[in-house]
């Protein structure tokens, strides 16, 4: 009668514990969600959550029924331990995930560079992210390695500068090239008037002048803005017959290869 008793009261243990471990974990996970946590970290951490409360529910339960449970705690913390150092890798791309969901460097859709690759971010996981390239390749890179390194986010702000520099022949007129690039500025309604374009003498090269050119744009129009800018403007100086000794082109990021 008494081990009847005990093998009772340790199932409604078993199953009362079972239903509120569930029940606490789903709220946990609707809570997280709800004060716009990553639903994928919000339900990682609510699994995470139901396996530990449902280890100590089967602990006290087996405890009711007189079994040690001492020893179990030791085995289990132990074999915790083992799976731990075997797992370093992960637990530490893991960890990157959590701090790339939670702190947001970047999302799905922005286009980054980072850990030597750049490309549009497809997917971020716990353990991965997944980056498609202009050439449409797919690299998973690890998310530790993209934590603990820097990440370029080109599409993070609202607006972008295009950065040229356009080279003529020293027997150019400065006041007419300088009117000729704002009147290809000035021809696109893409480019924003706040803040205003730069237009101004950088350089007296070896054998050519040296003029910056630097307009805002929106993020979304960056190259399809600076190549038809860029093409205006050579049209424009040839219309002028001002001689260019040979094309310049100094773009901001152009180190970075394989953007959209």
């Amino acid at each position: 009668m008494t081990y009847g008793t005990r093998a009772v009261l340790a199932l409604l243990i078993l199953l009362l514990g079972r239903w509120l471990v569930r029940w606490l974990s789903r709220l946990m996970e609707r809570s997280m969600v709800k004060r716009g946590m990553d639903i994928t970290i919000g339900r990682f951490l609510g699994n995470l959550a139901y396996g530990a409360g449902l280890a100590l529910v089967i602990i006290a339960a087996l405890g009711q029924l007189g079994v040690q449970t001492a020893s179990f705690v030791a085995i289990i913390g132990a074999a915790g331990l083992a799976v731990g150092l075997a797992l370093q890798g992960s637990l530490s791309n893991f960890a990157a995930g959590v701090l790339m969901i939670t702190l947001r460097p970047c999302k799905v859709g922005d286009f980054i560079e980072a850990a030597g690759v750049a490309g549009a971010v497809h997917e971020i996981s716990l353990f991965t992210t997944m980056i498609k390239t202009g050439d449409n390749k797919t690299v998973i890179i690890p998310n530790s390695d993209l934590i603990n390194g820097n990440i370029v986010n080109y599409t993070y702000e609202k607006t972008r500068r295009i950065d040229l520099v356009i080279g003529v022949s020293y027997q150019a007129d400065t006041g007419t090239v300088k009117a000729v690039l704002r009147e290809a500025i000035d021809a696109d309604p893409r480019i924003l008037k706040d803040p205003e374009p730069v237009i101004a003498l950088r350089e007296l090269g070896a054998s050519s002048v040296n003029y910056i050119v630097r307009p805002w744009v929106n993020t979304e129009d960056y190259w399809v803005v600076h190549d038809e800018l860029l093409e205006s403007i050579k049209r424009r100086l040839d219309e002028q017959r001002i001689g260019i000794p040979y094309p310049q082109m100094d773009v901001h990021f152009h180190s970075v290869a394989n953007k959209p």
